[in-house]
């Protein structure tokens, strides 16, 4: 049986919901970001008690087939923004999206904004926006390394959407070094 659980946005959620899943003694087969193969199909008893173990550790497993479609688009846009190397700035990310999900890019994109409230560009800018945060406090890069690593034509590119995310520029942001200016990538929307 195959579950999918919303908010798995890195190892350390496969992790936890692994050991979730082993606490309970559902016997994961596999995990993987937003997914989990059991070896056999739970209880609805068993699934109860999972929902209750998840929603603790900030995790819920999604019924519904437009949620795991959503779930799918977000897992896609982090693990190419947060878990390579460089953005290729020709990424074309509504191809990208309709051949990972199977689905034509603009059902994708309609569900998407029905749901979430914004588009799949400006998700994509918020995740970008995020990486960019979580790079400048590291202070191994320079503004222009950033930039190219996140597919941005120019520094002023990235700047100016910087600001318009966060109301601060990049070299503000980094001057002050505010704890409370990074997002979890689950509370990104």
């Amino acid at each position: 049986m195959t579950l999918y659980i919303k908010n798995m946005v890195c190892n350390r959620c496969v992790m936890a919901v692994e050991q979730a899943l082993n606490k309970l003694n559902l016997q994961p087969e596999k995990i993987s970001l937003g997914e989990v193969v059991l070896k056999s199909n739970p209880t609805e008893a068993d699934l109860h008690v999972l929902d209750q173990e998840l929603s603790v550790l900030g995790f819920e497993r999604i019924d519904d087939r437009k949620g795991r479609i959503i779930e799918g688009i977000k897992n896609k846009i982090i693990a190419l923004i947060h878990r390579t190397d460089r953005v290729d700035r020709k990424h074309n990310w509504s191809d990208i999206l309709a051949e990972e999900l199977h689905y034509e890019y603009n059902y994708l994109s309609n569900l998407f904004s029905s749901v979430e409230g914004i588009t799949i560009e400006q998700y994509i800018i918020r995740q970008k926006i995020e990486r960019a945060k979580e790079l400048l406090f590291y202070d191994e890069l320079n503004l222009s390394q950033i930039a190219d690593r996140l597919g941005y034509s120019s520094v002023a590119h990235l700047s100016a959407q910087f600001k318009k995310v966060t109301g601060l520029t990049p070299t503000d942001l980094k001057k002050s070094r505010a704890s409370d200016s990074r997002k979890a990538l689950d509370d990104i929307s």
